[in-house]
């Protein structure tokens, strides 16, 4: 199993693989060269990563993606692999691999569909019909719980689910699928007479990001490389990687530590790669190598320990593009060389790359989700002045955007509204992190829709209530916020209640699973509340009273790494999603205006060392109470009016009924269900969608 593209000198790599908030160093990749040796086999890998129940169309792009079109792609593509004849340079020997890098679905409207009494899993008919070879896990699999992600497998028959570093014997309904075989760490396919070995790995700190309970993820370059080493001595000369590691920095880094794998499919960071000539989606762009700035390239590449070159590759998310990796083999199962047809194929409805929808997905899959969809986008709860960014990269994962602070307001409006029913203290601060906030797009100005809302906040992440926090752990979760800047991090924080400044080119943040801080942070220079507190000044914490923050419940138990370190919290009666809602039909009166979220956001936080001073009023929480100069009561007087791949975190919790779980029920969740339902119904709304909204609660509907 010798690679193509010797390096001079292997790669010297120490230590054990940690997981990179930072980009690694060094080239974004080694430039691919054919090397001598005829093509005795041609393999292609057809590869995808991240659909996330984005079943009907791409968000905001109605002629592109959804699972009908994808399907019939995969059919086109695979087709032609399979029967055409060979390219200058390949064999007509000939193989095809079809792979997804997990993420297959997630909790939203589109999701909430298969939560009806009586429906498939549509997200596993849509797989289905994709016709997978194997299939990785993913963070989002396990949002609504192990038993969830059970019924999901359940229902792909044939098609195996693959992870080398996951130990499943801790749940019984996925252990019970592991010993049937469905669930094991790789899988063998014949294809053109060849055998090729597909091994898989997941995340090690899952539990940081999603709600696996009972599920082990061990750290994946030690049992990974067992299980490419068993395949060889087996005989199986050809082995792809399928991994799911939220990062293209993270799959680099990984590529440099194991040996014996011809090719790594990436999934969890959404980065759309390229080659010279591919069509995008319409406003995709390629994204920028956090380490080199440079964009990646198709494929991007990392020289092994025995001075072999590995092509990564990714496809971008959400049904938009298949993945095609053409790679030719010598007689002795050695890469040769990478054909230069290599690269992303869009998922077009339109132009001269259009693919009509498959059929029988459209009539299992399309129509009865779209028809569930249309519902819900049948009520609207505002009017919006102003577009609002809630696109990942830049945007909600690297900066503060109108849409970000938002969901972060909704967030503190209800925490402040319900802090007296459940006998807290009402918060300050409000922080929501990036990785929840999930419409990866600009809903432009005009209607806003409960869809909308279900687009933005798809979780059935509650809000709750963390009391007096001392000052300087709350410096320690501004800090954690902007940790990974700037590369995009699910755990950027937009905020609520606070202004804030910070330098990423001081010392980062570092925080165990635990919330312990290994390393204290230096980035955040001064923060001001938006009654003209200051509680940080010249990076030092200043003395005063405890603060009360509120965020959602997977935050509040340390998602993202976010040092909560086991705060008591209180879950004050409504999802994220209810708050977003409440906040915009009722606080704001059905009206976001410009004035209050402007584009670019209102400068909560900025990069420098001053934050912007408050302005009265700002926000759904308590006013400032100006100083007798006229400026905050003891703090700045002016500021700055100023950051690929990530973690993806969203905090799903644990179901437990087997159908679409429960939520959470951590702290005072349980009496908060009963209440979440009672802000339902007074948030208004057709009867239509208040029923449909009922069940859903119930069932478990939108998390993670």
């Amino acid at each position: 199993m010798s690679r193509f593209v010797r390096a001079s000198a292997a790669l010297v790599l120490t230590g054990a693989l940690t997981v990179p908030l930072a980009p690694a160093a060094g080239a974004a990749g080694v430039p691919l060269e054919p090397v001598s040796g005829d093509t005795g086999f041609t393999l292609t890998i057809l590869h995808s990563n991240d659909p996330e129940s984005q079943l009907l169309a791409a968000s905001g792009q109605d002629d592109f993606g959804g699972a009908a079109r994808f399907a019939a792609l995969m059919d086109r593509l695979r087709d032609a692999e399979e029967s055409g004849a060979p390219y200058e340079g390949e064999s007509e020997n000939r193989g095809v691999v079809t792979v997804n890098s997990g993420d297959m679905y997630l909790p939203g409207p589109e999701f909430a569909a298969s939560r009806e009494d009586g429906a498939p899993f549509y997200d596993a008919v849509a797989a289905r019909y994709a016709g997978y070879d194997a299939i990785s896990m993913g963070n989002h699999e396990f949002d609504f719980g192990p038993d969830v992600y059970a019924e999901f497998i359940g229902q792909l028959p044939g098609v195996p689910v693959v992870a080398a570093n996951v130990d499943v014997s801790g749940e019984p309904a996925l252990a019970e699928l592991e010993e049937a075989g469905r669930i094991a760490p790789s899988t063998v396919v014949e294809t053109g007479g060849q055998r090729v070995g597909i091994v898989g790995a997941l995340y090690p700190p899952l539990a940081t990001i999603t709600s696996p309970r009972d599920v082990v993820v061990e750290d994946l370059i030690a049992p990974v490389q067992a299980e490419v080493d068993r395949l060889d001595a087996d005989g199986v000369d050809k082995v792809v990687l399928i991994s799911h590691l939220q990062n293209i920095t993270y799959e680099e880094r990984v590529a440099r530590e194991l040996t014996g794998i011809d090719a790594i499919v990436a999934g969890g960071g959404h980065e759309v790669m390229a080659g010279a000539g591919d069509a995008l989606v319409p406003g995709d762009e390629v994204t920028v190598h956090p380490g080199t700035g440079e964009p990646l390239s198709y494929p991007l590449t990392a020289v092994n320990p025995d001075g072999e070159t590995v092509p990564i590759v990714t496809a971008g998310s959400n049904y938009k593009y298949v993945g095609r990796l053409v790679l030719n083999f010598d007689a002795d199962g050695n890469v040769t060389s990478v054909s230069e047809r290599s690269g992303t194929v869009r998922v077009s409805g339109t132009g001269d790359d259009a693919v009509a929808p498959h059929a029988e997905v459209e009539a299992q899959v399309t129509k009865p989700v779209s028809d569930y969809v249309a519902e819900l986008a049948e009520t609207v709860v505002a009017e919006s002045e102003v577009d609002l960014n809630g696109v990942q990269n830049p945007g909600v994962r690297t900066q503060e955007t109108n849409l970000g602070n938002l969901v972060a307001d909704g967030l503190l409006d209800t925490g402040v509204r319900n802090a007296s029913r459940y006998g807290v203290p009402e918060p300050q601060i409000g922080i929501q992190n990036g990785g929840g906030i999930r419409n990866a797009s600009v809903i432009p100005a005009g209607p806003l829709s409960v869809l909308d809302t279900y687009s933005v906040a798809p979780f059935a992440n509650q809000v709750a209530v963390v009391p007096d926090l001392p000052r300087s752990q709350v410096k320690e979760l501004l800090e954690q916020g902007v940790a990974a800047a700037p590369a995009a991090n699910g755990g950027f924080m937009q905020v609520a209640g606070v202004n804030f400044a910070y330098d990423p080119e001081r010392t980062a943040q570092v925080a165990a699973e635990d919330g312990t801080v290994t390393t204290p942070g230096e980035r955040v220079r001064n923060a001001i509340l938006h009654d003209g507190t200051v509680i940080v000044r010249d990076g030092e914490v200043v003395d005063g009273d405890p603060i009360t923050v509120v965020t959602n419940d997977f935050s509040a138990r340390g998602g993202d790494l976010y040092p909560f370190r086991g705060a008591d919290f209180t879950v004050v009666g409504s999802t994220y999603q209810a708050a977003l809602e409440l906040l915009v039909s009722d606080t704001l009166d059905g009206r976001i205006t410009e004035a209050a979220y402007p584009e670019g956001g209102s400068g909560r936080i900025v990069v420098g060392e001053e934050a912007t001073v408050p302005e009265p009023g700002t926000g759904p929480g308590p006013s400032p109470s100006p100083s007798p100069t006229g400026g905050p009561t003891d703090g700045p007087t002016d500021g700055p009016t100023d950051d690929p791949s990530d973690p993806g975190t969203q905090g799903p919790k644990p179901g437990d009924d087997g159908k679409g779980g429960s939520l959470p029920r951590t702290g005072t969740a349980l009496l908060g269900l009963v209440a979440a339902a009672v802000v339902a119904v007074g948030a208004g709304g057709t009867a239509m969608y208040l029923s449909r909204r009922r069940r859903a609660a119930a069932d478990g509907a939108p998390d993670a």
